[in-house]
């Protein structure tokens, strides 16, 4: 893989804006060409976690939700935030039960996604959820969510015909896909 010098320097940099789930920082550069520019960055504050699940007769949960920030319906996989010094796998098993009911016997993480990587340092892994149990679910209070549960090989189509648009979804329901040759 290619491991080039960062030939982006920075002259100053000053956080714009803060709240408990971002940061917003206004950074003076010098730019790969050398001349002076600015390059506004978003620090997260959490990892992202994303779970495909997937039982034994190949079906997966798909949770729907209205997204704030793009005024629009969105069928996700189950996600949520992950505190940046918590363990990754312990937030998977806290959003899966907490958005679905689901707990899982069998976890494997499928993969590491930088979400918007121009203009944010936000990571996410997606993890998969075998071996399924159904218990109560405990939404938070600022989640309205509705889950459905259907084909795999039909969440794959949901991607395919831009129904899915959440990156996460995308790249967790494509890579287990892949994995398990569904």
């Amino acid at each position: 893989m290619n491991t080039e010098k960062n030939p982006w320097q920075i002259v100053d940099s000053e956080s714009k804006y803060e709240n408990n789930w971002i940061e917003i920082v206004h950074h003076q550069v010098i730019n790969p060409s050398g001349n002076k520019g600015i390059y506004g960055q978003v620090n997260f504050k959490n990892i992202a976690i994303g779970i495909v699940t997937l039982d034994e007769n190949n079906q997966t949960v798909l949770v729907g939700q209205h997204r704030f920030p793009l005024d629009e319906y969105s069928w996700e996989i189950p996600e949520g935030g992950c505190a940046l010094n918590e363990d990754w796998l312990a937030a998977a098993k806290r959003e899966l039960k907490e958005e679905t009911g689901l707990v899982a016997n069998k976890w494997s993480i499928v993969s590491k996604i930088h979400t918007s990587n121009s203009v944010c340092n936000e990571v996410g892994y997606v993890f998969l959820a075998e071996e399924l149990q159904q218990l109560e679910a405990e939404p938070e209070e600022t989640e309205q969510l509705k889950l459905i549960k259907i084909d795999f090989k039909k969440a794959v189509d949901l991607v395919m015909e831009n129904k899915i648009t959440d990156s996460i979804s995308i790249a967790g329901i494509l890579k287990v896909a892949r994995l398990k040759g569904i």
